[in-house]
């Protein structure tokens, strides 16, 4: 496949077959539960968010009963997760925003919700993305290896990458296509698992390559 277009509506229908249905990774009951979990995934694997926020949640599921919890209590139970003085801090001082300023309720719109403590772009794209069905990429390590390895883009950044895959997906795709190939990255297309040589995606994409892709 000598074109990235090519290669993208290849491997666009490939993973739409591959994973029909795209469920959210991440366990939440809300827009709220959804947020913290994100923001709990920054640097930790999303399965053992997932063994954490059960903890978390029964103690406090909105933004009303978090603000009841002092800053080490939530840091104790995140511990696992992985900075957690960070992220305690930034659960605590969101969930006052979201009640002073939103009435506690999550914003939504990209720009509010970027300007929440310990909410960046990714965490923000995946809010507006699973939460409220708004047209987002959320690039991850998954998708900004592949992107790279599959030569849809030159992976000198995250940024580079979300757009240079917006050019090239269609956007009613983005939401599901985001998750698929988290999911094949995951079971696939590994980090040490295939080095651009051994997977199906890149084999047939790249039928004549001969030397693995270097991944940053």
């Amino acid at each position: 496949m000598k074109t990235k277009k090519e290669r993208a509506e290849y491997i666009n229908k490939k993973l739409a077959k591959l994973y029909p249905k795209t469920p959210i990774p991440l366990d939440h009951t809300s827009d709220y539960t959804l947020l913290i979990a994100v923001l709990l995934s920054a640097q930790c694997t999303d399965k053992r968010v997932n063994l954490i926020t059960p903890h978390l949640f029964k103690k406090a599921d909105t933004p009303k009963k978090m603000i009841k919890l002092k800053v080490d209590e939530i840091r104790e139970i995140i511990k696992p997760c992985g900075l957690s003085p960070r992220k305690s801090k930034a659960i605590s001082e969101l969930s006052h925003i979201l009640i002073d300023k939103y009435d506690g309720k999550v914003p939504e719109s990209f720009a509010e919700l970027e300007e929440l403590p310990g909410v960046g772009h990714k965490t923000a794209s995946v809010v507006m993305a699973q939460a409220f069905g708004h047209p987002a990429f959320p690039v991850d390590t998954h998708i900004h290896r592949l992107a790279k390895r599959w030569g849809l883009s030159s992976g000198k950044n995250v940024v580079t990458t979300e757009k240079d895959l917006k050019k090239l997906f269609p956007e009613d795709d983005w939401n599901k296509l985001h998750l698929r190939i988290i999911f094949y990255g995951r079971e696939h297309c590994t980090a040490r698992g295939c080095n651009g040589l051994v997977c199906e995606i890149c084999t047939t994409c790249y039928p004549n390559r001969k030397k693995p892709v270097p991944k940053k």
